[in-house]
């Protein structure tokens, strides 16, 4: 299979800190690790392109640096999609022999024999956000930790604050994510939950593949084809950002219930137009990631869900 995206590239704590610095963004130049005698946790994310994930990668990088024990290479693909990219960068790691793997899967079956490749040529694995399938990691004889929220729970939170604001009978829609990723099903349960608990009517359900420009055009013809959309449900907050767009391009009254917490909701969330929206403190998924990853490196045992917090965004504590 041929990669669809250039990614990008690996970047040290050094580099991280210097960029951030300059307040400057990496480019298409890899930087290697310096040998430090710590060991060294790969950091594996899906689009960095993606607020959410620049988060998760500056926290881990503050993590890092206050830790002071271990060398971080951090690495993203440039869309969420992009399967065949983060393999790659799996088998970068793999293959400069770093102690450990945090690994955010961009889909959560085509990543469990990469990182089974890695558990098994003696890298601690640690999956992180995107829980890899079960049933695949058994198959692969592969016991990996999953260190994320409880997506479906959050999403039915941020959800009934929707069916609040619109009351019974209003008639929404749902834009779902990668439909080949976990936490996107999770969260598509977790909408479907506070439709059925909410007394709204669903009217369809399409995924945008966490995308704001493919949001922006699934979520116009779902408009066009439903002009009585009270409600949007929107599985991460990159794609709400398109649907928002719509309703502003149409002078819609339309309100939004997202996923994420990232910066750029803040204003909408301030306005009304989104009226709930989950932190999922990516930052703080990737810092136990590596705390995990380096409790496995020195000898304790990490098996299966270790719960991270979530907590409901709203108008009234956005600030």
């Amino acid at each position: 299979m041929k990669t669809r995206a250039a990614l990008i590239p690996i970047v040290t704590l050094a580099a991280v800190s210097a960029l951030a610095a300059c307040g400057q963004e990496s480019t298409g130049t890899t930087v290697a690790a310096e040998p430090t005698g710590k060991p060294t946790v790969c950091l594996v994310m899906k689009s960095l392109a993606n607020e959410y994930f620049q988060q998760m990668q500056q926290g881990a990088v503050d993590h890092v640096a206050k830790l002071g024990n271990v060398t971080l290479d951090s690495s993203g693909t440039q869309n969420e999609t992009d399967v065949d990219g983060q393999v790659a960068l799996v088998e970068k790691c793999i293959t400069k022999q770093a102690q450990a793997i945090v690994l955010a899967p961009a889909d959560s079956k085509a990543l469990v024999q990469s990182a089974a490749k890695a558990a098994k040529a003696g890298i601690k694995v640690v999956n992180i956000d995107v829980k890899l399938d079960d049933a695949a990691l058994q198959q692969a004889g592969a016991d990996v930790p999953f260190v994320g929220p409880d997506n479906r729970d959050g999403a039915k939170q941020s959800g009934m604050e929707l069916a609040k604001a619109l009351g019974k009978g209003a008639k929404v829609v749902i834009l779902e994510g990668n439909p080949g990723a976990d936490n996107a099903l999770q969260r598509k349960n977790g909408f479907d939950d506070a439709v059925a608990e909410g007394g709204l009517e669903l009217l369809d359900s399409k995924t945008a593949h966490w995308e704001t420009d493919e949001a922006h055009t699934v979520f116009g013809n779902m408009l066009t084809a439903h002009p009585d959309i009270k409600g949007v449900l929107v599985s991460n907050d990159a794609m709400a950002l398109g649907v928002i767009k719509v309703i502003e391009e149409r002078k819609a009254d339309i309100k939004v219930a997202s996923f994420d917490n990232i910066p750029a909701v803040k204003p909408y969330l301030q306005s009304g137009v989104m009226v709930s929206t989950l932190d999922q403190f990516g930052s703080k998924q990737a810092a136990d990631g590596i705390d995990y990853a380096m409790k496995m490196i020195n000898g304790e045992q990490v098996t299966g869900w270790q719960k991270t917090p979530i907590t409901v965004i709203t108008k009234d504590n956005v600030g």
